[in-house]
Parts: C-alpha cells; structure tokens; sequence
C-alpha cells in the first residue's frame, strides 16, 4: 500500500491494523494535509456485519466533535476499498506511556480529566465507546490527550428500550461468539459487557476507571491468562486498593471505588 494513491490521499506509512481494518498515514493531495486512513481488508468488504461496523464508525465519529476525541474528516470508496479519513494524531499512544511504568498522579489525574470530557461530549450526543483501553488514547506531544476509535461505538438505547438478548448485545454478536471472538479488550470491559448484556455510559465510565488504575499502579488490573479467566475476574476479582500509590489522594481513591 506504501506509494499508492487511493481516491486523492497518497499512502505514506502504515500505522497499525486492529479489528476494523489497517490504519494508514496518507497524504491528502487536494488540501495539503497529513491524514490518517482506515481501510476496511479486501477480503473483508463482502461481509455485510463487518462493512456495516465500518460504516457505523463513519457516522458515529461525524456526529462528535471535540477536542479530546479524535475528528472524521470523511468516507469514501476507491478502487473497490472503503476508506474513512480521519484526523491524524501525532504522539504516543497510553499504552506505550504505560509500558514504561506507571504514570505520577498529578500526570494520571489530567490525563484521566481529559478523558473524562471526550466521553462526556459523546455521552451527550449518545455514543458510548465500548472499547476506552489505553491502546485507543493517544497522548500528543503538546499535552492533549485524544480518544482513538469509535468503531465498536453504537448511540445507546434509552434504559427501558435495552435487550437482555445476548445476539444483540454491543459486545457479543451471534456469529463472533460462536467464534469465539469478543469485540473489544477484555481487561477493559465492564460486567455487563462480560456478560453480553447491553452497554450504556456507565462502561465507559467503569473502563476509565480501570485505565486510571493501571495508570496509577503500573499493573493492568485485570489480567489473566486467557480471555475467558480475565472475564471472569472483571466478574469476581476483588481489587487491591493496596496496591495503589501512597501519594493518592483519598478523593481519587473513593472515586476509583465507585
């Protein structure tokens, strides 16, 4: 893909792949701007579920604009391909950050804020993330912490209208769980999502929350040794609040618990 033009957008470097397709840097010929492109694998457009999730994030990210969530410019199909261009976003990603060892609170706590007002703009607009892991934060160089990746976003039905029915839960469809495949990470998720259920701001708020920690600790909190032994301790584990730093603040602490 490195050279080829698609559309009007140059591609320059590859950037990562995940679920949803290969994330590209590419060069918008017509403006005069560096973007990032997501493109959905060939052999993957004659699945209706997955080009319709593709499609799904286009529109979900359109209708979110904010300065902690990471912008869509556009969706276009070229050469047979669908491509969602987005807003580049040059920094680190957290989980690099996190590699390195854990994070100072004050440094946590702003991150964490920031976070904190990208979900609540989408809240507002209701989309609920699904998938906040360190992986889709991306830190940039001047201090602005941006949320990547809406694409297992889905706008939340009112409370009343949720379905207990696991084939049509956000985190489970009947196909990928046959498979064997659940969306998202599982250290992250929250109970509900654990058990298929439907998912509404309060797991963005419960992924934050395990971020925060995993900021604070330098451990992720859940982590087992499969994705089946990780769901279960998200469903049971008790938590070592122990474990968190001396320096934190008994505000943060009772926030954490709640």
């Amino acid at each position: 893909m490195i050279g080829q033009t698609l559309s009007h957008f140059t591609i320059t470097a590859k950037l990562g792949e995940g679920g949803m397709g290969e994330v590209y840097r590419a060069e918008d010929t017509k403006l005069g701007r560096e973007v990032a492109i997501k493109v959905l694998p060939e052999l993957l457009t004659a699945d209706p579920e997955r080009l319709a999730r593709f499609e799904r994030e286009a529109k979900v990210l359109a209708s979110l604009n904010h300065p902690n969530i990471a912008g869509i410019h556009q969706i276009e199909e070229a050469d047979g391909q669908q491509l969602l261009v987005m807003e580049l976003v040059e920094g680190q990603d957290l989980a690099d950050r996190l590699a390195e060892g854990a994070i100072p609170v004050d440094e946590s706590v702003g991150i964490a804020h920031q976070i904190a007002q990208g979900l609540e703009a989408a809240h507002e607009r209701g989309v609920v993330h699904r998938d906040l892991k360190p992986a889709n934060v991306k830190l940039t160089p001047d201090g602005q912490v941006k949320i990547l990746d809406f694409g297992l976003a889905k706008a939340h039905e009112a409370a009343e209208e949720a379905s207990p029915d696991m084939t049509r839960s956000p985190t489970l469809t009947a196909q990928m769980t046959q498979a064997g495949v659940i969306l998202g990470t599982a250290a992250y998720m929250s109970p509900e999502q654990a058990r298929g259920q439907e998912a509404d701001p309060r797991a963005d708020i419960w992924a934050l929350g395990v971020v925060v920690y995993e900021m604070l600790t330098g451990t992720r909190l859940f982590a087992e040794a499969t994705v089946s032994d990780t769901l279960a301790a998200v469903l049971r584990a008790e938590i070592d609040w122990d474990a968190l730093p001396g320096g934190t603040p008994p505000s943060l602490r009772r926030l954490l618990r709640r």
